[in-house]
Protein backbone atom coordinates (compact mmCIF):
# COMPACT_ATOMS: atom_id res chain seq x y z
CA UNK A 1 0.00 0.00 0.00
CA UNK A 2 2.83 2.36 0.88
CA UNK A 3 4.57 1.64 -2.42
CA UNK A 4 1.34 2.24 -4.34
CA UNK A 5 0.77 5.49 -2.48
CA UNK A 6 4.31 6.62 -3.20
CA UNK A 7 4.00 5.81 -6.90
CA UNK A 8 0.66 7.59 -7.05
CA UNK A 9 2.15 10.64 -5.34
CA UNK A 10 5.08 10.71 -7.76
CA UNK A 11 2.74 10.44 -10.75
CA UNK A 12 0.51 13.18 -9.36
CA UNK A 13 3.51 15.42 -8.81
CA UNK A 14 4.77 14.81 -12.34
CA UNK A 15 1.37 15.53 -13.83
CA UNK A 16 1.07 18.68 -11.77
CA UNK A 17 4.50 19.87 -12.92
CA UNK A 18 3.61 19.08 -16.55
CA UNK A 19 0.36 20.97 -16.16
CA UNK A 20 2.19 23.99 -14.70
CA UNK A 21 4.69 23.95 -17.54
CA UNK A 22 1.91 23.83 -20.11
CA UNK A 23 0.19 26.75 -18.43
CA UNK A 24 3.42 28.74 -18.42
CA UNK A 25 4.02 28.01 -22.09
CA UNK A 26 0.45 29.07 -22.84
CA UNK A 27 1.18 32.54 -21.47
CA UNK A 28 -0.32 32.15 -18.02
CA UNK A 29 2.85 33.45 -16.37
CA UNK A 30 1.30 36.89 -16.89
CA UNK A 31 -1.67 38.47 -15.13
CA UNK A 32 -3.78 38.27 -18.27
CA UNK A 33 -3.18 35.61 -20.90
CA UNK A 34 -1.63 36.98 -24.06
CA UNK A 35 -0.78 40.37 -22.52
CA UNK A 36 2.32 41.86 -20.97
CA UNK A 37 1.16 44.57 -18.57
CA UNK A 38 3.87 47.06 -17.70
CA UNK A 39 3.63 49.46 -14.77
CA UNK A 40 5.47 52.77 -15.09
CA UNK A 41 5.41 56.35 -13.91
CA UNK A 42 4.85 58.18 -17.19
CA UNK A 43 6.48 61.46 -16.23
CA UNK A 44 10.21 60.76 -16.33
CA UNK A 45 11.57 61.87 -19.72
CA UNK A 46 13.36 60.67 -21.73
CA UNK A 47 12.63 57.28 -20.17
CA UNK A 48 8.84 57.69 -20.26
CA UNK A 49 6.54 60.65 -20.76
CA UNK A 50 3.51 61.71 -22.77
CA UNK A 51 3.81 63.20 -26.23
CA UNK A 52 2.46 66.66 -27.05
CA UNK A 53 -1.07 65.23 -27.34
CA UNK A 54 -0.98 64.33 -23.64
CA UNK A 55 -2.07 60.77 -24.41
CA UNK A 56 0.63 58.94 -26.35
CA UNK A 57 3.41 57.50 -24.16
CA UNK A 58 6.93 57.97 -25.56
CA UNK A 59 10.48 57.43 -24.35
CA UNK A 60 13.16 54.78 -24.00
CA UNK A 61 11.25 52.50 -21.62
CA UNK A 62 8.24 52.67 -23.96
CA UNK A 63 10.33 51.64 -26.97
CA UNK A 64 12.11 48.97 -24.95
CA UNK A 65 8.82 47.65 -23.53
CA UNK A 66 7.24 47.37 -26.97
CA UNK A 67 10.13 45.38 -28.43
CA UNK A 68 10.43 43.23 -25.31
CA UNK A 69 6.73 42.36 -25.55
CA UNK A 70 7.17 41.40 -29.20
CA UNK A 71 10.05 39.12 -28.27
CA UNK A 72 7.82 37.50 -25.63
CA UNK A 73 5.01 37.08 -28.16
CA UNK A 74 2.64 39.15 -26.02
CA UNK A 75 0.51 42.26 -26.51
CA UNK A 76 1.89 45.20 -24.53
CA UNK A 77 -0.16 47.39 -22.19
CA UNK A 78 1.33 50.34 -20.31
CA UNK A 79 -0.23 51.27 -16.97
CA UNK A 80 0.59 54.75 -15.65
CA UNK A 81 1.22 54.54 -11.91
CA UNK A 82 2.48 56.94 -9.25
CA UNK A 83 6.06 56.08 -8.32
CA UNK A 84 5.44 55.85 -4.58
CA UNK A 85 3.06 52.91 -5.10
CA UNK A 86 4.54 51.31 -8.18
CA UNK A 87 6.10 48.25 -6.52
CA UNK A 88 3.00 47.66 -4.38
CA UNK A 89 1.05 47.43 -7.64
CA UNK A 90 3.45 44.75 -8.83
CA UNK A 91 2.92 42.69 -5.69
CA UNK A 92 -0.88 42.91 -6.01
CA UNK A 93 -0.95 41.73 -9.65
CA UNK A 94 -1.92 45.10 -11.10
CA UNK A 95 0.69 44.43 -13.79
CA UNK A 96 3.32 41.85 -14.69
CA UNK A 97 6.43 44.00 -14.52
CA UNK A 98 7.75 47.45 -13.75
CA UNK A 99 9.78 49.09 -16.51
CA UNK A 100 10.28 52.62 -15.28
CA UNK A 101 13.96 53.46 -14.82
CA UNK A 102 13.87 51.08 -11.85
CA UNK A 103 17.31 50.66 -10.31
CA UNK A 104 18.42 47.18 -9.28
CA UNK A 105 19.30 47.34 -5.57
CA UNK A 106 20.01 44.68 -2.91
CA UNK A 107 17.00 45.89 -0.92
CA UNK A 108 14.61 45.55 -3.85
CA UNK A 109 15.99 42.12 -4.73
CA UNK A 110 14.72 40.88 -1.38
CA UNK A 111 11.11 41.47 -2.36
CA UNK A 112 11.08 41.16 -6.16
CA UNK A 113 12.93 39.66 -9.11
CA UNK A 114 15.03 41.79 -11.46
CA UNK A 115 16.10 41.08 -15.01
CA UNK A 116 19.58 41.64 -16.33
CA UNK A 117 20.35 45.36 -16.69
CA UNK A 118 19.19 47.00 -19.90
CA UNK A 119 21.00 50.32 -19.38
CA UNK A 120 23.48 51.85 -16.90
CA UNK A 121 23.12 55.25 -15.26
CA UNK A 122 24.86 57.75 -12.99
CA UNK A 123 23.90 61.05 -11.36
CA UNK A 124 24.43 64.52 -12.80
CA UNK A 125 24.34 68.09 -11.48
CA UNK A 126 22.43 70.53 -13.69
CA UNK A 127 22.35 74.33 -13.31
CA UNK A 128 20.62 77.28 -14.93
CA UNK A 129 22.79 78.62 -17.75
CA UNK A 130 21.86 82.21 -16.93
CA UNK A 131 23.67 82.06 -13.59
CA UNK A 132 27.40 81.95 -12.91
CA UNK A 133 27.09 78.89 -10.66
CA UNK A 134 29.12 76.00 -12.12
CA UNK A 135 29.61 73.25 -9.50
CA UNK A 136 32.30 70.79 -10.54
CA UNK A 137 31.45 68.27 -7.80
CA UNK A 138 28.66 67.50 -5.29
CA UNK A 139 30.69 69.18 -2.54
CA UNK A 140 30.10 72.54 -4.24
CA UNK A 141 26.37 72.26 -3.55
CA UNK A 142 27.09 73.35 0.02
CA UNK A 143 24.47 75.83 1.20
CA UNK A 144 22.55 75.67 -2.10
CA UNK A 145 18.92 74.83 -2.89
CA UNK A 146 19.01 71.46 -4.66
CA UNK A 147 15.95 70.05 -6.41
CA UNK A 148 15.38 66.38 -7.19
CA UNK A 149 12.63 63.77 -7.38
CA UNK A 150 11.69 62.16 -4.08
CA UNK A 151 11.91 58.40 -3.57
CA UNK A 152 14.45 57.98 -6.37
CA UNK A 153 18.16 57.20 -6.59
CA UNK A 154 18.78 60.95 -6.84
CA UNK A 155 17.12 61.24 -3.44
CA UNK A 156 19.31 58.42 -2.11
CA UNK A 157 22.38 60.08 -3.62
CA UNK A 158 21.68 63.37 -1.86
CA UNK A 159 20.97 61.57 1.42
CA UNK A 160 24.44 60.04 1.17
CA UNK A 161 25.95 63.48 0.55
CA UNK A 162 24.16 64.78 3.66
CA UNK A 163 25.46 61.87 5.73
CA UNK A 164 28.94 62.73 4.53
CA UNK A 165 28.53 66.23 5.90
CA UNK A 166 27.15 68.22 2.95
CA UNK A 167 24.72 70.89 4.12
CA UNK A 168 22.19 71.97 1.50
CA UNK A 169 18.52 72.94 1.23
CA UNK A 170 16.53 70.09 -0.34
CA UNK A 171 13.63 70.76 -2.70
CA UNK A 172 11.88 67.44 -3.32
CA UNK A 173 9.28 66.94 -6.06
CA UNK A 174 6.94 64.13 -7.07
CA UNK A 175 8.10 64.35 -10.68
CA UNK A 176 11.52 65.19 -12.08
CA UNK A 177 9.89 67.53 -14.62
CA UNK A 178 8.89 69.82 -11.75
CA UNK A 179 12.45 69.94 -10.47
CA UNK A 180 13.72 71.07 -13.87
CA UNK A 181 10.93 73.64 -14.14
CA UNK A 182 11.94 74.99 -10.73
CA UNK A 183 15.51 75.41 -11.95
CA UNK A 184 14.45 77.24 -15.11
CA UNK A 185 12.32 79.62 -13.03
CA UNK A 186 15.33 80.38 -10.83
CA UNK A 187 13.77 79.02 -7.65
CA UNK A 188 16.62 76.60 -6.94
CA UNK A 189 20.36 76.56 -7.54
CA UNK A 190 20.74 73.11 -9.05
CA UNK A 191 18.98 69.89 -10.00
CA UNK A 192 20.39 66.45 -9.28
CA UNK A 193 18.93 63.83 -11.59
CA UNK A 194 19.78 60.69 -13.51
CA UNK A 195 22.27 61.47 -16.27
CA UNK A 196 19.91 59.66 -18.65
CA UNK A 197 17.14 62.07 -17.71
CA UNK A 198 19.31 65.08 -18.56
CA UNK A 199 19.49 63.76 -22.13
CA UNK A 200 15.93 65.05 -22.49
CA UNK A 201 17.06 68.58 -21.59
CA UNK A 202 20.51 68.66 -23.18
CA UNK A 203 19.31 70.65 -26.21
CA UNK A 204 17.61 73.29 -24.05
CA UNK A 205 20.04 76.23 -23.70
CA UNK A 206 18.56 77.02 -20.26
CA UNK A 207 20.31 74.00 -18.73
CA UNK A 208 23.96 73.03 -18.32
CA UNK A 209 25.29 69.79 -16.86
CA UNK A 210 28.43 70.60 -14.87
CA UNK A 211 29.24 67.22 -13.30
CA UNK A 212 28.42 63.62 -14.24
CA UNK A 213 29.18 60.66 -11.98
CA UNK A 214 30.23 57.28 -13.30
CA UNK A 215 27.54 54.74 -14.11
CA UNK A 216 26.95 53.20 -10.71
CA UNK A 217 23.38 52.02 -11.02
CA UNK A 218 21.62 49.78 -13.48
CA UNK A 219 18.02 49.72 -14.65
CA UNK A 220 16.25 46.37 -14.87
CA UNK A 221 12.80 44.92 -15.38
CA UNK A 222 11.17 44.33 -11.99
CA UNK A 223 9.04 41.17 -11.78
CA UNK A 224 6.98 39.65 -8.98
CA UNK A 225 8.98 37.53 -6.57
CA UNK A 226 8.89 33.88 -7.60
CA UNK A 227 7.78 34.40 -11.21
CA UNK A 228 10.94 32.84 -12.58
CA UNK A 229 9.23 31.72 -15.79
CA UNK A 230 8.66 35.32 -16.85
CA UNK A 231 12.09 36.34 -15.51
CA UNK A 232 13.86 33.74 -17.65
CA UNK A 233 11.91 34.76 -20.74
CA UNK A 234 12.67 38.45 -20.19
CA UNK A 235 16.38 37.75 -19.69
CA UNK A 236 16.49 35.66 -22.86
CA UNK A 237 14.76 38.46 -24.78
CA UNK A 238 17.25 41.06 -23.48
CA UNK A 239 20.16 38.85 -24.53
CA UNK A 240 18.61 38.53 -27.98
CA UNK A 241 18.10 42.31 -28.23
CA UNK A 242 21.77 42.88 -27.37
CA UNK A 243 22.96 40.29 -29.88
CA UNK A 244 20.80 41.40 -32.81
CA UNK A 245 21.61 45.11 -32.41
CA UNK A 246 18.14 46.14 -31.20
CA UNK A 247 19.41 47.69 -27.96
CA UNK A 248 21.97 49.78 -29.83
CA UNK A 249 19.26 51.06 -32.18
CA UNK A 250 17.05 52.03 -29.22
CA UNK A 251 19.92 53.85 -27.49
CA UNK A 252 20.70 55.85 -30.62
CA UNK A 253 17.05 56.62 -31.27
CA UNK A 254 16.35 58.07 -27.82
CA UNK A 255 19.72 59.22 -26.44
CA UNK A 256 21.60 59.86 -29.72
CA UNK A 257 24.41 57.82 -28.20
CA UNK A 258 25.28 54.13 -28.01
CA UNK A 259 25.11 53.21 -24.31
CA UNK A 260 25.96 49.54 -24.80
CA UNK A 261 29.15 49.95 -22.75
CA UNK A 262 27.12 50.89 -19.65
CA UNK A 263 25.90 47.31 -19.23
CA UNK A 264 28.94 45.30 -20.29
Amino acid sequence: MKKIAIVAAVLASALSLLSCNKKAEAGEFTVEKGKFKIGMEIGYPPMESYDADGKTPIGFDIEFGKVLSQKLGLEVEFIDTAWDGIFAGLETNKYDAVISAATITPERLQSMEFSKPYVGNGQTIVVNASTGFRPASPSELEGKIVAYQAETTSDIFMEKQAKNGLKFNPAEFDKVINAYDELKLGRCDAVVSDALVFANYANDPAYISTWVGEADEYFGVAIRKGNTVLLDKVNAAIDEMKADGTMKKLYLKVFSSDLSDTIK
